[in-house]
């Protein structure tokens, strides 16, 4: 069989369906460093968890819509294509005539498949924007702080995550890289959309060979690159903050700090610099308070602000810092102590953020529109922040802040969701279980049994990106791929399109959503409107015909030396940010004027809600996996040969665990009042003590929770049972799921059987006469 290319977030590869009806990929030939995920592909395409047909919860069948606490608990019934249809649409027009399009929620947060024109959070918000809008959700889960902060500070946040210093430049300017939250390698081999060619590798090698010194910052020693060359600063969990102004305070009174700069390109520098030395709350936040708080010491901090000064550093800072507790912080934070450098602008030094997070930051590759399937416009205004849906389906009508404004619940009778698993994303997962049923219907569409599926009302089975044609092709990629389908539709899925444009046709906007094309004419569209922009600008482009029978195509290369703020530095006057001052905001009289006690006016120490206590004393990090993205590919090969006894490991420090009688290999317990989830323990001292790590992703398998009558326990090992649904701030609202506190101990008992790998009770319905 003939090889075919395809794309995907973990990267561009060949796959071919063997004689057999099997699935083998191998990496695309000029990917330098391919990324290991590619492993968990072929075990997914017909995994018993795949849904075969359109599945209708038993109780939603029976009573109809409304709310049920069943929900995640009870068998479907599986129906014929046209009666589920039917029930969807019906659903649909029912709710808007009785309660209004603002009554529907199409969030859809991301991850599905990658694909330009498959993309099915634009399927869906295009199909619900034709028959009226919906409610919707802002943001992101990654980046639910910075999203919202840095406009306030710099004007732009895409200026900082899509145009930032790129590694070549790094490579070759910077003496000094000061990783807040490390440079975790794991993370970089992703991308979304995809990418062709992970640089990242190459450029880590390239950082060894310029002599380039790294102090990684991070409870984790293996949050620094491979064949570290720097020092680990392990640090007390979401106590980055503190740190941060322990090294401006030794820059300030040591008058170590740039005033030059932060006269002519910054503002407010004089209200932090009071607050710096505790002008207003009698504490200076020098070098000994920041070593009370974050466990570095104190001397060691003075050294690293003085190192600072000495050459070209870079302040960078992850994107897990600000997915905690007053997230907002460490970001404001950094960047004000970039600005006191006063290297911001200049090539190798300033401030970065996200090296490490994801792969396509620092990426030298282009930064073209790709083609792109239009939304249309939606008429309903009612949003959310995208990580308070519990909240939102919990509180209609409560009243909330966010960003300067005071915005209310809508009350929400159908969730629709295409292309993502809340079960995943979210945090508390026994209030978001609970916040699931309250909706009169959920209707989902997915290719697997996910958690999200299992507490839906009305499941819709659709393909995989390896079971249809697209276009794919990452922000930063150097190549814009020809997805060939490679394998048929499994059972009775369908493309979401196809599904959209029969629920449109019912519902009489057929034409507003289709326009009359299929999905391979959609593909020629897009294409060649894409194409006529590119030749416009100069660029050769080929016909469409070419490209998809080449399978590829080299997209005109970008600037291999890229600094941020480059132009703001040469003139301020000229290249003002588009900030209320037109300058770096340190003091914002705009936040500052919303009167947040969780977000005051400047870069800020605020104490976490809770605290290390003799209950809960171990600080619990749920990082992002190395062996899947998110929960995609849970059930592939990489990620299961990682799990012990099926359940995902817990990294421990091995004092930690001698402590509690935890043997490597063990299965233990790790709990806390939210919840409590089995996990596997792995013995390593690359986790600092007092810090465990369970990686997010593993597919939610709730149980009763036998020591918590009322609670839940999660069998497999997701730690989004222990995380708090507490937002980052009343500026951001933002999600915290990357901290918690917890205990952990052996398990002792009989071991709870695994669910999640295989479908909930299924009951095939012969015909549209048998319902009951």
């Amino acid at each position: 069989m003939t090889w075919s290319p395809t794309t995907s977030h973990w990267g561009a590869y060949l796959a071919r369906r063997t004689a057999a009806g099997a699935l083998e990929v191998r990496p695309h030939p000029e990917d330098p460093a391919p990324s290991p995920l590619l492993g968990n592909v072929p075990d997914g395409v017909h995994h018993p968890t795949r849904v075969r047909a359109p599945a209708v919860r038993r109780g939603w069948l029976e009573d109809g819509p409304g709310p049920a606490r069943r929900r995640g608990r009870e068998e479907f019934i599986e129906l014929d294509w046209d009666h589920a249809l039917d029930l969807v649409a019906g659903e649909l027009d029912r709710v808007r005539r009785e309660h209004g399009n603002e009554a529907i929620f199409g969030g859809s947060y991301g991850w599905a498949g990658a694909g330009r024109f498959h993309h099915a959070q634009s399927q869906l918000h295009r199909f619900l924007n034709t028959i009226g809008g919906y409610t919707s959700s802002r943001n992101s889960y990654s980046l639910g702080a910075s999203l919202v902060l840095l406009p306030h500070v710099v004007g732009d946040a895409d200026a900082v995550l899509r145009r930032a210093s790129t590694w070549p430049t790094i490579a070759e300017h910077t003496d000094l890289l000061v990783a807040f939250g490390g440079l975790p390698g794991k993370n970089v081999s992703v991308t979304p959309g995809g990418v062709t060619r992970h640089a990242m590798a190459a450029a880590l090698r390239n950082f060894g060979e310029s002599g380039l010194e790294v102090v990684s910052i991070s409870p984790l020693r293996d949050d620094a690159p491979p064949r570290f060359w720097g020092r680990w600063w392990p640090i007390r969990p979401g106590t980055d903050v503190a740190l941060m102004l322990g090294l401006a305070h030794t820059l300030l009174v040591e008058d170590r700090h740039d005033r030059a700069f932060l006269d002519r390109y910054c503002t407010g520098f004089e209200v932090f610099e009071r607050y710096l030395l505790g002008e207003g709350d009698g504490t200076p936040k020098d070098a000994r308070w920041a070593a009370g708080i974050c466990g570095i010491p104190a001397t060691d901090i003075r050294a690293l602000a003085r190192r600072m000064t000495e050459g070209r550093t870079l302040i960078t800072v992850t994107w897990s810092l600000q997915r905690t507790e007053h997230g907002e912080q460490p970001v404001w934070a950094a960047l004000a102590l970039a600005a006191m450098l006063g290297q911001i602008g200049l090539p190798g030094g300033g401030f970065g953020h996200g090296y490490g997070s994801i792969g396509d930051v620092g990426d030298p590759g282009p930064l073209l529109r790709l083609p792109t399937l239009p939304q249309g416009r939606n008429p309903v205004a009612t949003f959310i922040p995208v990580a308070r849906i519990a909240d939102m389906l919990l509180h209609p009508g409560r009243a909330y802040d966010y960003n300067g404004r005071r915005l209310t619940y809508p009350d929400i009778r159908l969730v629709y969701w295409a292309g993502g698993n809340p079960f995943h994303h979210h945090q508390d997962l026994a209030r978001l279980r609970r916040a699931f049923g309250r909706p009169d219907t959920i209707v989902v569409h997915e290719p697997y049994w996910t958690a999200t599926a299992r507490h839906a009302d009305i499941v819709l089975p659709v393909t995989t990106p390896l079971e249809r044609e697209d276009i794919g092709g990452g922000r930063r990629d150097t190549h814009l791929i020809a997805m060939h389908r490679v394998l048929p539709p499994h059972e009775q899925a369908r493309d979401d399109y196809a599904i959209f444009a029969a629920l449109a046709g019912r519902l009489g906007v057929a034409e507003a959503f289709t326009e009359g094309r299929t999905p391979r004419q959609w593909l020629e569209h897009l294409y060649r409107t894409w194409r006529e922009e590119l030749r416009a600008q100069g660029h050769d482009v080929p016909a469409f015909e070419e490209f998809w029978a080449a399978g590829q195509y080299r997209l005109p290369p970008g600037p291999e030396h890229v600094t941020l703020l480059a132009d703001f530095r040469a003139d301020p006057e000229r290249h003002p940010l588009p900030t209320p001052s037109g300058r770096i905001e340190i003091f914002s009289s705009v936040i500052a004027g919303f009167g947040y006690p969780d977000c005051p006016g400047h870069p800020a120490w605020l104490p976490p809600a809770e605290r290390p206590d003799r209950r809960h004393p171990l600080y619990l990090i749920a990082n992002q996996p190395g062996t899947r993205l998110h929960g995609q590919g849970d059930i592939g090969a990489v990620s299961r040969a990682a799990k012990i006894a099926g359940r995902e490991p817990l990294r421990i420090h091995p004092d930690d665990a001698r402590e509690r009688g935890i043997a490597d290999g063990d299965i233990v317990r790790v709990f806390n009042d939210r919840g409590a989830c089995l996990a596997g323990a792995r013995l390593s001292e690359e986790v600092m003590p007092g810090v465990v790590q369970l990686a997010t992703g593993a597919w939610f398998d709730p149980v009763d929770d036998p020591d918590r009558p009322g609670g839940v326990l999660c069998v497999h090992g997701n730690p989004n049972v222990l995380t708090a649904d507490r937002p980052t701030s009343r500026l951001a609202q933002g999600c915290t799921g990357q901290h918690a506190l917890v205990q952990v101990e052996r398990h002792t008992g009989p071991l709870p059987p695994l669910r999640h790998p295989s479908p909930p009770p299924l009951r095939p319905l012969r015909s549209q006469e048998d319902t009951p």
